[in-house]
């Protein structure tokens, strides 16, 4: 059987992923392209092609690869501590790469390691605990946009920047025409950034849905 090439050898999905997932993070979502991940793999871009197909799926492997971080959760444990971990990670997997997120857009999250590793255990833990197909299927959906919602809209690598941002669009109204955002702005700056709007939105859903409460 003949050796593949060593090209392929360097253009390992992990490898893909994670290169292109730092240029990225270091210099914005507008930099990535096929050539210039090639590069930076040392390989061609016909052989880059080869593994990936295109820019849909290239994000497909980056989203993949962040997925397979997404915690084993241990059987038994109680329905409303599973949420939440298996939701928190993906939050602070996505939080942690916002250009990723919106290379994606309104695509569907659907690789595998996703749907192994939070979507089918999620969905199955929901069923485990008294859940119809219909409830549990809303309740995930639920809590995922809630996430994917979230984690979009902010850069939570710079927070200061985006404080600095709503700071100076707010000082720029008319009190007389926003008394309330205008007499605020310091209560307001905390929020634009603060992960626990987030968790203690996540918390809620939780509280509301989950079964053990439901039994009480």
């Amino acid at each position: 059987m003949p050796r593949q090439s060593a090209s392929l050898d360097l253009a390992t999905p992990e490898r893909i992923a994670e290169t292109a997932l730092l240029i990225v993070d270091q210099e914005g979502s507008a930099a990535l392209s096929f050539r210039t991940l090639a590069a930076r793999l040392g390989i061609s871009h016909a052989t880059l092609q080869r593994r990936c197909t295109d820019l849909a799926g290239l994000l497909d492997l980056c989203v993949d690869h962040l997925a397979a971080s997404l915690p084993d959760i241990p059987p038994g444990t109680a329905w409303a501590e599973a949420t939440e971990a298996r939701f928190r990670c993906l939050y602070e997997l996505l939080a942690a790469h916002p250009g990723l997120v919106a290379l994606r857009g309104a695509r569907p999250w659907l690789g595998p390691q996703l749907l192994k590793r939070l979507v089918e255990p999620q969905l199955a833990d929901s069923l485990a605990a008294g859940m119809t197909p219909e409830k549990a299927i809303t309740c995930y959906r639920r809590m995922y946009l809630l996430t994917l919602g979230s984690a979009s809209f902010v850069d939570h690598r710079d927070p200061g920047a985006a404080q600095a941002a709503t700071r100076t669009a707010l000082a720029a109204l008319d009190p007389a025409d926003f008394p309330v955002l205008t007499a605020n702005i310091a209560a307001i700056l905390p929020a634009v950034v603060g992960h626990e709007v987030y968790f203690g939105a996540l918390r809620q859903l939780i509280d509301a849905a989950d079964p053990a409460r439901a039994h009480r």
